[in-house]
């Protein structure tokens, strides 16, 4: 019994050390653990305190163990020390020698080891932070690295497609110009733009688009992996074709490109062929750079296009400098009209019957300050293209009603002013409005206004404009179908149309030049008599000689108009002249 009280003794006493420390940190571990770890230390106490000599190193131990078990705060060791100097000896029943004295330096040695290792541990978890803030910032480095690296393969590259973009692009290309030793290179560009792609997201939606988009990405460069393919943007992709030889090299790649994308391909479960247009520029790097490059390549595929597409055009320079000098002069309309640089001039619309001018076509004119005095077929083109043909069209409508105001009306017989009307200006919804009100402002009466529309307008138009002439011809207004002949007009469907007068085309006049034929006067004569059953009548263009006019009158031809009646010209001149060699009818 006494060595079963015995062994029980060091359990007593952990009891009372693990009640006395429990609270004063933070323990990881269960009381019934924190109980037998104490059992432990309270065994090396004692036998430190029976030990001869007396081992110091065993109460440094104990403290070191103190501090391991995370009893590791000042209140912990107080509580320790108060507990051992209290409750040991008596709990454990020892009996020691000197006990008092082995008591004071057992506590000192635990209270040592306690201390170094608390300082030990401190230090270890000052390293710890250390060693953790160092990493944290070694990975926070590398995420930002990461990332950096991601947003410049994201700067670089296009998210659809995963080609390079324009600035990779652009990068490379300034540096195949610039770089040292590439003064004496050629270098190449080829500008590709699918053909009608548009009609692909219109009809089958941008996701197949896209789609579209990757798979031709890819052909590209499975086609020509050794140049460098980007993606501009939309369906636009270009290629670098560095250190060319000539023209043949880049126009190869082009040829590549374009039975690489003619291939059909199954996107998203539709069939689809498509094409393309390039447009190809190779040249020397000394004096270019990639803006020129790239404005010149841009130019040629705009050729290829209007060529029809799917086809390679090369660049050629003559053909920029005259791009570049019309696309100025459209650029300068709008200032011209604003400075009165437009003038009319006015050809004779000569009846074939008595040599009277009834009529005279009013012909733009532009006396350009640095190309001098410019015909319409210089400018009005351009002016079609770019819409400003709108606002030209209308300073003639207004210029020409205004001058014809003030032409002599002898028995009111003044003969009308003709003015020609561009398709833009015919569909406009405000058309009858604007001949409104310029007739109003210029006080010229209706039927002293004809204006003329081409054959192939005028048998393409849709429903409103043919209403708005019929409108205009309500009031007053004369309509004529001018170059007769040179489209696809049916004359029954003329019928139905608000028209008064055809003018036959040149090309038909022309014809009556040769002496013996009369193949040209037999048609002429067909269209004077269909014309007349419609109750239309008849001018002929393009008439140069007394013959032409003679024979023209001759099967009934109302009016002729060409050189042989007068030159554009002013209009004072031609008002009121009989020519002397047109002969008046009987």
């Amino acid at each position: 019994m006494r060595d079963d009280a015995a062994r029980c003794r060091p359990g007593v006493f952990a009891r009372a050390w693990a009640k006395a420390v429990s609270g004063t940190s933070y323990l990881p571990m269960a009381q019934s653990q924190l109980e037998e770890t104490l059992q432990r230390l309270t065994e090396r106490l004692a036998q430190a305190l029976r030990a001869e000599p007396f081992d110091m190193r065993i109460g440094q131990q104990v403290g070191a163990e103190l501090v391991q078990a995370h009893i590791a705060s000042a209140e912990g060791l107080g509580r320790t020390v108060e507990v051992i100097q209290l409750r040991l000896v008596r709990d454990l029943d020892l009996v020691v020698d000197d006990v008092e004295d082995r008591m004071a330096r057992l506590l000192a040695t635990v209270a040592t080891g306690y201390a170094r290792a608390l300082r030990d541990r401190t230090l270890d978890e000052q390293e710890s932070i250390r060693r953790a803030a160092m990493m944290a910032r070694a990975q926070a480095e590398r995420a930002l690295r990461d990332s950096e690296a991601r947003f410049r393969h994201q700067a670089t590259h296009d998210p659809l497609t995963g080609l390079p973009n324009r600035t990779l692009f652009t990068e490379r290309l300034t540096a195949a110009i610039t770089a040292p030793g590439r003064g004496a290179d050629r270098v190449g560009v080829c500008f590709l733009d699918l053909d009608r792609f548009k009609v692909v997201n219109d009809s089958l939606g941008h996701q197949v688009g896209d789609s579209l988009l990757v798979t031709v990405a890819q052909r590209l460069h499975r086609a020509l992996g050794e140049h460098l393919v980007a993606r501009l943007g939309g369906d636009e992709f270009v290629i670098l074709v560095e250190r060319t030889v000539g023209t043949d090299d880049a126009v190869k790649v082009a040829e590549v490109a374009l039975a690489a994308i003619r291939e059909p391909a199954l996107v998203d479960g539709h069939e689809l062929t498509v094409s393309a247009s390039i447009g190809i520029v190779e040249r020397p790097v000394a004096g270019t750079s990639p803006m020129d490059l790239m404005r010149a390549a841009d130019s040629t595929l705009h050729w290829a296009k209007a060529a029809g597409g799917a086809r390679w055009s090369l660049f050629d320079a003559d053909r920029n400098r005259r791009d570049l000098a019309r696309y100025a002069l459209s650029a300068a309309i709008p200032a011209a009209l604003d400075r009165g640089e437009f003038y009319l001039d006015y050809q004779p619309l000569t009846s074939l019957r008595d040599g009277r001018v009834v009529g005279m076509e009013a012909l733009v004119r532009w006396r350009h300050p640095e190309l001098g005095v410019l015909r319409p077929d210089s400018f009005i083109p351009l002016a079609e293209e770019t819409g400003l043909i709108v606002r030209l069209g209308s300073w003639v409508l207004a210029e020409a009603c205004r001058e014809a105001g003030a032409w002599p009306d002898v028995d009111g017989d003044a003969p009308f002013v003709s003015v020609n009307l561009a398709v833009r200006q015919l569909h406009r919804s405000d058309l009858v409005t604007e001949v409104r009100g310029v007739l109003g402002r210029t006080g010229l009466p209706p039927h002293r206004l004809q204006l003329e529309i081409t054959e192939s307008t005028m048998m393409s138009t849709v429903v409103e404009p043919v209403r708005a002439l019929r409108v205009l011809r309500d009031l007053g207004v004369r309509v004529a179908i001018d170059d007769f002949g040179t489209g696809y007009c049916n004359l029954a469907y003329l019928r139905d149309l608000p028209v008064d007068e055809l003018k036959v085309a040149g090309e038909f006049v022309s014809g009556l030049r040769a002496p013996g034929s009369r193949t040209d006067e037999r048609i002429l004569a067909s269209l004077v008599s269909l014309a007349h059953a419609l109750d239309l009548t008849v001018t002929a263009e393009g008439v140069e000689t007394a013959d032409q006019a003679e024979r023209l009158r001759a099967i009934g031809c109302d009016a002729g108009q060409g050189w042989h009646f007068g030159r554009p010209g002013p209009a004072a001149p031609h008002l009121g002249r009989v020519p002397a060699h047109v002969d008046a009818a009987p």
